[in-house]
């Protein structure tokens, strides 16, 4: 199980910062560590079993009350699935 939590963490990290990028740095590589805190957070939504819908609030309300943007919740709801969908093939391969 500490395997599949940590290779976990490493593809929330990853999709955090590749793919919901809400200020767009995933190509700057000293912006790596941007998401971080952030990242952690939603892999407890996920450890959680918390739902797609919780998962897309918390991108949303972050993205707008801590970083001061637009809310985008078709972009954080289809992030919110790419990180179940990780999530439970993570799961199937243990």
């Amino acid at each position: 199980m500490a395997n599949y939590n940590k290779t976990l963490l490493v593809r929330v990290n990853e999709i955090m910062h590749y793919i919901w990028d809400p200020i767009g740095v995933s190509d700057e590589p000293a912006a790596r560590d941007e998401y971080d805190s952030y990242s952690m957070q939603v892999f407890s939504l996920l450890i959680k079993n918390s739902s797609v819908i919780e998962i897309t609030e918390f991108l949303t309300q972050t993205s707008a009350d801590q970083m001061g943007l637009l809310k985008n919740v078709e972009h954080d709801q289809k992030v919110a699935g790419i990180l179940m969908a990780r999530k439970e093939y993570l799961a199937d391969e243990i």
